[in-house]
């Protein structure tokens, strides 16, 4: 991933004197003050053996490397003073906010369909205070940290994460996590149509799915929604002596 700067590159956020990221399709400026880092459902359910991705059929053996690629960006996160922001999905035990019938999701969750398939896996699988709707061991949320259930894909819907982003002056979204091709990409095309800047750390997000949907969902981000980088540097870039200054 090139680190240099386009002819005529311009910060695209309307301010001057921010950090750089290298990234595809091209450079982004973003200021630390005005950036989240959001880790996307990495819980049980989606990351770990005996969870429902994998009940479901979908490969968890390669999120171990993922997790820990997390670990370092929330640290550099933490250190540069970004605020991280921990989703977790899931419904209460009753399914209520799963949606019945009249609900789209009811007919595409892979969770509501594996629990209708296997009536013994109910309130188990992504139900609020269950196992599987934890947090995996390894990511602990901190004091200063914002954890935000959410009912859906996208972090966005039903939820407060625009006012409080907004009211926090936040406008550059870093996002890790799984599902790169579910719940990342829908939640950074919603924050793109609410004019957040949204960037993905393609080596700390992981597809459900085979890998070809991993690097569809991060041609689809690059050309049209947002940007794709990585951890090392997204670590290079708020790290305090090598940040670097876009010239005014």
């Amino acid at each position: 991933m090139t680190t240099d700067q386009p002819a005529g590159y311009r910060d695209p956020s309307g301010r001057h004197g921010g950090l750089t990221l290298p990234a595809r399709p091209e450079p982004i400026a973003f200021e630390a003050s005005a950036t989240a880092l959001i880790v996307v459902d990495m819980q049980n359910a989606y990351a770990t053996k005996g969870g429902y991705l994998d009940l479901a059929g979908f490969d968890v053996s390669a999120t171990g490397p993922v997790i820990e690629r997390i670990a370092r960006a929330v640290a550099a996160a933490r250190a540069a003073g970004l605020l991280v922001i921990w989703f977790q999905n899931g419904w209460d035990p009753d399914y209520v906010e799963a949606g019945g019938p009249g609900s789209p999701n009811w007919h595409k969750s892979n969770a509501l369909k594996t629990m209708r398939r296997r009536p013994e896996m109910s309130r188990r699988l992504l139900s609020k205070g269950s196992w599987d709707y934890a947090l995996v061991d390894a990511l602990k949320p901190e004091p200063g940290d914002i954890v935000l259930p959410k009912p859906r894909y996208s972090g966005f819907y039903n939820t407060p994460l625009d006012s409080m982003l907004r009211a926090r002056g936040i406008r550059t979204l870093v996002f890790t996590g799984i599902a790169t091709n579910v719940c990342v990409e829908s939640t950074l095309r919603d924050g793109f149509f609410l004019e957040y800047f949204g960037i993905v750390l393609a080596d700390a997000t992981h597809q459900a799915g085979p890998p070809s949907l991993q690097d569809g969902a991060l041609l689809n981000i690059e050309t049209f929604f947002g940007w794709v980088s990585d951890v090392a540097a997204f670590e290079a870039a708020l790290a305090p002596d090598e940040a670097r200054r876009i010239p005014a």
